[in-house]
């Protein structure tokens, strides 16, 4: 495969970046380097040591595993991953709890088995598990992105890799990075009838638990059916994000590594693109463009970042596949991801948790607002704080507030996590 960013094809896009998942990534990420630890030898788990970046950890601290009864944690999930029959299933890893997993799990942390380290000088996405299982050790490391295994070993010698995810190179995000908004629409332009029922797949799966997850609010949070759309679909969001978080048994359609960037974006869109009357093909294409954006956004912002990855990311895919929806060209676009940056950078991410429902809300506000503001040719000026020449230019600048300004916020929030958990 090239890479050559000008050489890409949307499906090649959507290989990489549009996946299913089950619970949070970052868990399932630590799961699938534990149990590809655990899988080169027999006998029983003795102990597991976990080396992993700040934001993994930061991720992984109160967020629910499914199929566990709702437990949750960085700890639960590396004994659960060292117990798990079968590391292939990746980011659906979690399908293979059962009782006796649990109890296996529950007995090595009883007995202090799961040491965790963070990696303060990590800024990429970083796990590096060993399993001592017998008399033999393994050791897995995934870097980068949250399947991207690169290297295996058992007793200290490297073993081969069945996969290309060790492969060097541009990351996909980098590639959708290096291109300017006039150049990803074309991207958008020509998808196979593969890309468009991937695309409706995952739009059906992020649907599911929505409406799923409203029912796991009070009566009151859902209310009647509110004449108001944007109301509507900001609460199927939060619910379906909450679902996620709370550990709920649903399969959900990842984007850029994170499920609730894929509910943010998939969800609305899908929705308010049926609430106008848009033709299912225009809708595809709105989506395909949020995709993209949310990519791009995503790598200027780091994989896991400081800053929320649904407000400043979804959030800005959501309001340029809304645009699209609304008959906006390439200006229009670049105005609204302007118009968000504007006004969304800087909501910090403290981890995956049930309170990111409530950050999805304000996100899909903002990007419903932003797009109006931009179908009207209106934008936040250059002139204006961090706001850019365009679209493109305050992403790169959102990008240096997230990756460089707020390191120290950061490492503030996760000092005040490594509190609470001791």
């Amino acid at each position: 495969m090239s890479t050559d960013p000008m050489d890409l094809t949307f499906s090649e896009y959507l290989a990489e970046e549009w996946r299913p998942a089950l619970g949070c990534t970052e868990p399932a990420a630590i799961a699938y380097a534990t149990a590809s630890a655990a899988a080169q030898g027999p006998g029983e788990v003795r102990q597991v040591k976990l080396v992993c970046d700040p934001r993994i950890f930061k991720n992984c601290y109160a967020v629910g595993i499914p199929h566990s009864g709702h437990k949750i944690g960085i700890r639960w999930a590396a004994a659960i991953g060292a117990h798990l029959r079968d590391a292939s299933a990746k980011l659906e890893c979690f399908r293979g709890i059962d009782d006796s997993v649990l109890e296996a799990a529950g007995a090595l942390l009883e007995r202090g088995g799961v040491q965790v380290e963070v990696d303060a000088e990590r800024d990429g996405l970083f796990v590096d598990c060993t399993v001592r299982r017998g008399s033999t050790e393994g050791r897995a490391v995934i870097e980068e992105c949250h399947t991207r295994l690169v290297r295996l070993e058992r007793d200290g010698v490297p073993l081969p890799l069945d996969s290309t995810d060790a492969s060097v190179g541009p990351t996909m995000r980098a590639r959708i990075a290096g291109l300017s908004l006039a150049q990803l629409e074309p991207l958008c332009d020509d998808l196979t009838q593969d890309d468009r029922a991937a695309l409706r797949q995952g739009s059906t799966l992020n649907l599911a638990i929505a409406r799923h997850g409203l029912g796991l609010f009070s009566r009151e949070f859902r209310g009647p059916v509110p004449t108001d759309a944007l109301t509507r679909l900001s609460r199927l969001v939060s619910a379906g994000v909450y679902a996620r978080m709370w550990g709920e048994d649903l399969v959900v359609m990842s984007l850029a590594g994170s499920g609730n960037k894929g509910i943010t974006c998939a969800v609305p869109l899908t929705l308010w693109g049926e609430e106008v009357g848009c033709p299912p093909e225009l809708v595809e294409r709105a989506l395909a463009l949020a995709c993209l954006l949310t990519t791009a956004t995503t790598h200027h912002l780091g994989t896991l970042s400081a800053v929320c990855g649904c407000s400043n990311a979804a959030g800005i895919g959501l309001a340029a596949g809304l645009v699209v929806l609304g008959g906006g060209g390439t200006n229009e676009i670049s105005l609204a991801v302007s118009n968000m940056v504007g006004n969304v950078t800087g909501m910090i991410c403290d981890g995956a948790k049930i309170g990111c429902a409530l950050k999805t809300m304000t996100a899909v506000d903002a990007a419903f607002r932003a797009a109006a503001l931009a179908l009207d040719g209106i934008g936040i000026p250059a002139s204006d704080g961090i706001v850019g020449s365009d679209g493109r230019a305050s992403l790169a600048n959102m990008g240096r507030i997230a990756q460089r300004g707020m390191s120290a916020t950061d490492r503030e929030i996760l000092a005040i996590m490594q509190e609470k958990m001791r």
